[in-house]
């Protein structure tokens, strides 16, 4: 659908102070490098000024303090969190090209008869939404979504396609000979405003329920084990796996391919680099990475820079210790 937009009538929408020609016609959002003249843009970071200063498009979005040091040859609009404000701007972008998500289950969808499926929600292809499992208002299931026996989802979630909730834990206890698997009685419960993405798995509780607070944002093939807790508006990126029973405080973020270890608690605030290997509590809001063990983010990248230099810190050593030996015959 092609949309064309005022540029004043966009800060008209969503704020901002507007320097440059009102009437001047947006019909796309494009990054500094590739932007045409009717185009939109934004930056949020210094680094990116020589961008900012060869762009072609027609007004970018960036901060007072950038607007002040590298005024574009464009149109802006200054705001105080240019990323922000792009987020929704992309959001005002997907209202006027893409067509509504229409509430309703699909045809091909397998919804038992015992779960609840509020009338503002939307259940896609596919999906299958089993016995007792609740699925509240506004939440969008895509296609190929698989919501398991007893699990809730709150409000105005998001769940992408082929993500599975509400699978079995992996419980199996060993008799010697073989594995006796410990059925998963548990749900899992996730609050309002979550988005999963696509292929991502969280499996239900052995005895009490996996919980997802509200807010979550979890990327695509994520895997979060049984019994696990994710507090509120935390965000894992791809990859992430969180093994069974661990509890992640609120407000914390986890690179991609990073790997939170069973039974470990991690506070409010806690920031984990990716491929990270977390191995312990971390009871300290902070950031943190390494996989040798993890540690502090400063002190790792101190000890990184250390180990990179072993290689010579031995030579040295052995011809210190060379020398000392031959002084003291």
């Amino acid at each position: 659908m092609d949309v064309a937009l005022r540029l004043g009538d966009i800060v008209d929408q969503l704020g901002g102070s507007l320097h440059g020609d009102f009437n001047v016609m947006i019909r796309g959002l494009a990054p500094l490098e590739t932007a045409q003249p009717q185009q939109l843009s934004f930056i949020s970071s210094a680094k990116f000024k020589s961008q900012l200063l060869s762009t072609n498009a027609g007004a970018v979005v960036l901060s007072e303090d950038l607007f002040q040091q590298y005024p574009p040859k464009c149109a802006a609009i200054v705001v105080a969190k240019p990323y922000v404000y792009f987020a929704r701007l992309t959001q005002l972008w997907k209202q006027k090209t893409v067509a509504p998500i229409v509430p309703g289950i699909h045809p091909s969808a397998v919804v038992h008869a015992a779960a609840q499926v509020h009338p503002s929600a939307s259940v896609g292809p596919l999906c299958v939404v089993e016995q007792g499992a609740q699925i509240g208002p506004n939440t969008v299931l895509h296609s190929r979504v698989t919501v398991g026996a007893r699990c809730v989802l709150g409000e105005r979630c998001i769940v992408h396609s082929g993500a599975v909730i509400g699978a079995d834990g992996f419980g199996f206890a060993p008799t010697g000979a073989k594995w006796e698997k410990i059925e998963q009685l548990g749900a899992v419960k996730i609050g309002n405003d979550v988005e999963i993405g696509a292929n991502t798995c969280i499996d239900r509780g052995a005895l009490q329920d996996t919980v997802i607070e509200d807010g979550v944002k979890l990327d695509n093939l994520i895997q979060v084990g049984h019994n696990s807790r994710i507090g509120q508006h935390t965000a894992m990126a791809g990859c992430v796996g969180v093994a069974g029973s661990a509890d992640i405080g609120a407000h914390c973020t986890i690179g991609g391919g990073a790997v939170v270890l069973g039974h470990l608690k991690l506070v409010d605030g806690v920031h984990i680099s990716a491929a990270s290997v977390v191995t312990r509590s971390l009871l300290k809001p902070g950031h943190y990475s390494g996989v040798f063990p993890i540690d502090d983010n400063a002190a790792w990248e101190k000890n990184a820079v250390t180990l990179k230099q072993l290689h010579q810190l031995r030579d040295r050593i052995r011809k210190l210790e060379q020398h000392l030996s031959e002084n003291s015959d």
